[in-house]
């Protein structure tokens, strides 16, 4: 049997890099603990509004949590009230999940800081894609136009080469679980250098969850 490996995980610290990154002092365990229950609450609580990647940088003094959205304007809200009510969810949730006492609640609240970017183009993001992929099946949409939709999309701009979508589980509510692929263009996923987005999103449907693989493969790209 052949050993798979992550497309991203396969290429770190060639041409991609950690989510979470910075200074994680004399107790990195504790510190990780707190990137993993902040990033799990956030992708949950910002499921509907497009979050491509959360990224955790930590310094000395500071937390910056940076959330790529392709809706910024969504979460930031009016004149930014929504950044703030994320902010004070996440400490709510840290006080809860993590068991702060006060103290350590009001020092961890002085250091964590909320930044939105902008996604420019979605349809050159795996992650952004298959959620598309899954809210249209959530929506009892047909999945193999769903995907040939999301596939002819994806090819409609310049820096996607190729594009691979892979769907499994209950397809259409059948009692037999299956697999169906469809892809376009080249995606060389034995080459090292080849810079490949992956992602995998679920849609849970009333008849189960079904699971939506999503490579897209951008060129080469050496290190620099």
């Amino acid at each position: 049997m052949s050993h798979k490996v992550h497309p991203k995980v396969f290429r770190i610290r060639g041409i991609a890099d950690w989510l979470s990154h910075g200074y994680y002092g004399k107790d990195p365990k504790k510190n990780l603990k707190e990137d993993f229950i902040i990033r799990s609450f956030l992708k949950t609580k910002l499921k509907e509004l497009n979050v491509e990647k959360i990224e955790i940088e930590r310094f000395s003094d500071k937390i910056n949590i940076v959330i790529y959205s392709a809706r910024p304007g969504l979460i930031i809200g009016r004149g930014g009230e929504g950044a703030e009510k994320i902010r004070l969810a996440v400490l709510k949730e840290m006080f809860k999940k993590n068991k702060l006492t006060l103290k350590e609640l009001r020092d961890f609240s002085k250091k964590v800081k909320i930044e939105i970017k902008d996604v420019p183009n979605p349809w050159t993001s795996a992650e952004l894609v298959g959620q598309w992929i899954a809210q249209k099946i959530e929506k009892r949409n047909p999945f193999r136009k769903t995907i040939k939709q999301a596939i002819e999309k994806v090819m409609a701009n310049k820096e996607a080469k190729g594009v691979r979508v892979e769907i499994s589980g209950r397809l259409n509510g059948v009692q037999i679980s299956r697999k169906e692929c469809l892809e376009k263009g080249r995606l060389p996923r034995q080459t090292i250098r080849a810079e490949i987005d992956y992602a995998l999103a679920e849609a849970r449907c009333t008849y189960g969850i079904i699971g939506v693989k999503v490579w897209i493969y951008k060129g080469e790209k050496f290190n620099q």
